[in-house]
């Protein structure tokens, strides 16, 4: 593999200088704020997967940030990898803790997403306009079976995950939108797909953490 191989990818980038894409670079740093935002909720509980998830919401900000400067395969990897991790550590952290299930279990559901991946994005793929962002639609179809299943344990979990499915859905939309209106708007759409991202995965984070909270208590002495 040409680790180094230019990538033109988006309507924005007209030309490899590191600063041809100054908006879709600029707006990762809404990462790292979501990121902060999240810190700040967590790091006084006792909550170790939810803050990995911020740390590596955190470095998905930093990858996609090399990504749209760099525009290379490498950087391109630097990109992706943070975000799959996140989508793993999340089933497993939702199924260990919320679907209560025992540390293997919920490695092997976990690993489940891979197939199901594999076998829905070519379905999303037969839809016009998806493009590459095919990929990415398994993710708020699985969070929506996940609210779906857990409705009648946590409604307020269920309905937090369809809010955040249905951001991620729009966050999509932007993105596959990207190279279609790029003759209408030169800019491109793709940076919405940083800002809305940076906002779901900070919102599911806050999901997690409230579902915690919600457990632990529902699990006190009565008053």
């Amino acid at each position: 593999m040409d680790w180094i191989r230019e990538i033109d990818g988006y309507c924005e980038r007209v030309s490899p200088e590191y600063w041809a894409e100054p908006i879709n670079a600029i707006t990762n740093a809404a990462f790292l704020i979501s990121a902060w935002v999240m810190w700040q909720r967590v790091r006084d509980q006792d909550m170790p997967l939810a803050k990995g998830l911020v740390v590596i919401l955190a470095v998905i900000g930093v990858g996609s940030y090399l990504f749209h400067t760099h525009a290379r395969v490498w950087a391109a990897l630097a990109d992706v990898a943070p975000i799959l991790l996140f989508i793993l550590v999340y089933i497993f952290a939702v199924n260990r803790n919320i679907c209560r299930m025992s540390s293997g279990m919920a490695i092997c559901g976990t690993l489940l997403f891979l197939p199901f991946a594999a076998l829905v994005a070519p379905l999303f793929q037969l839809v016009p306009g998806f493009g590459g962002s095919a990929v990415y639609a398994p993710v708020p179809l699985l969070i929506l079976i996940y609210a779906f299943l857990l409705r009648g344990q946590d409604m307020i979990l269920a309905k937090g995950m369809t809010v955040g499915a249905l951001i991620l859905i729009l966050s999509i939309t932007f993105r596959a939108l990207d190279l279609p209106f790029c003759g209408q708007w030169p800019v491109g759409t793709h940076f919405m797909w940083h800002i809305l991202n940076a906002i779901m995965l900070g919102w599911m984070i806050e999901v997690y953490r409230a579902a915690l909270v919600r457990g632990r208590f529902s699990k006190g002495p009565a008053p």
